[in-house]
């Protein structure tokens, strides 16, 4: 298991967005009906709210043709700060667990797939203070981010979530508020799973002041 750097000024954690700080869903759907009715295409807003995570062409792809799904995703992100930003709250425990890695000297990164404007937005309106944002990244393409910032720990949501944290070679830490079970995250290759992020704080505490975790001891 990747090992945090006892250093204070050395510890970087990164933070998926949707789903895993922000509670995404009432946003998403919102705009998804606004789409839906300028394309006269009836999405299946409470499926494809299930499971956010994948980039939006992808939860798209279903239901346009191919040649369309460019274009619908520029109508999407143009109308997504008038529907998306003032409904989406935060998840519990979010900005204590920002406070947290901050109370021990360490910054803070938020690496999502949303589009970087659209996640400004949503930082600022929530007043959720970070060292760095990037956005437009998925997956495995999550690790360059963390490698270039140092990043030791990432928490997440998703299985793809996962398959950035270990490509990155850090710690994954996986909490329950998005569309991936625990046994998913578990298959996925996570190291830890919180139920939601107001358990980060006890852990990065009992992470940080353990020498040497051993296997198996920490989160569920």
């Amino acid at each position: 298991m990747p090992a945090v750097p006892p250093a204070a000024d050395r510890l970087v954690v990164g933070f998926d967005l949707d789903m895993t700080l922000i509670d995404t869903v009432p946003g998403f759907g919102s705009v998804l009906r606004a789409l839906g009715a300028e394309l006269g295409v009836d999405f299946p807003v409470e499926e494809m709210t299930a499971r956010l995570g994948p980039p939006l062409d992808l939860l798209l792809a279903p239901y346009l043709p191919a040649e369309a799904i460019p274009a619908a995703g520029d109508r999407f992100r143009a109308r997504y700060p008038d529907h998306a930003i003032a409904s989406v709250p935060l998840l519990e425990g979010a900005r204590e667990a920002l406070h947290a890695v901050r109370r021990r000297g360490g910054r803070t990164i938020v690496v999502t797939g949303k589009f970087p404007d659209n996640a400004r937005l949503h930082l600022d309106h929530l007043g959720l203070e970070v060292d760095h944002l990037e956005g437009w990244v998925w997956g495995v393409g999550k690790a360059d981010v963390m490698i270039r910032e140092g990043a030791s720990i990432y928490v997440g949501d998703h299985v793809h979530d996962v398959e950035g944290a270990l490509a990155a070679d850090a710690l994954s830490v996986s909490v329950l508020t998005g569309g991936c079970t625990e046994e998913e995250l578990r298959a996925a290759g996570t190291h830890v799973v919180l139920g939601s992020l107001t358990e980060f704080p006890a852990w990065l505490e009992a992470h940080l002041g353990a020498a040497a975790p051993a296997a198996g001891t920490t989160g569920r």
